[in-house]
């Protein structure tokens, strides 16, 4: 009896956990509302998050926006639209964080590590830094929307 108890204990706990993780899947507006990213999960407990929805999705030529800054040149064909720009978060339980993961900035073509924190169900907060040190990076604010932008 007292496994069946233990397991049903350690059963709900697991369950708890990924909900907890999985708190920061959907669709999110940038803080400058240039952009729409839907965060969602794959391989396992790992978060990714994806371009969905550009306020300018097009160039001055007409053409959809390009990855012109990456620092690899075969990349730099590659339609902002759809590009994966977080990668590879985890939830940790007890930071309450998800972490371990980086941020691409399509602007300067630079990856840096990433931590993300909720702020109430509605806001998430994103910080992107250089060199493993939490204190020199910057924080954006991301709000939470409801449906995908046409």
């Amino acid at each position: 009896m007292k496994k069946f108890i233990l397991m049903t204990l350690l059963l709900s706990l697991a369950q708890l956990t990924y909900s907890q993780s999985a708190r920061i899947e959907g669709l999110w507006l940038t803080e400058e509302g240039q952009s729409q990213i839907e965060i969602f999960q794959k391989a396992g407990n790992s978060f990714y998050g994806r371009i969905v929805w550009l306020d300018e999705p097009l160039d001055d030529n007409g053409r959809p926006k390009l990855d012109k800054e990456n620092s690899d040149r075969a990349l730099r064909r590659r339609p902002i639209m759809g590009l994966e720009i977080l990668e590879g978060f985890s939830y940790d339980v007890s930071r309450d964080e998800w972490s371990g993961g980086t941020i691409y900035d399509p602007e300067n073509g630079r990856t840096y590590s990433a931590y993300i924190r909720l702020e109430g169900r509605n806001t998430l907060r994103l910080r992107g830094y250089v060199m493993g040190m939490r204190f020199m990076g910057r924080t954006t604010e991301w709000t939470r929307e409801l449906r995908k932008r046409e």
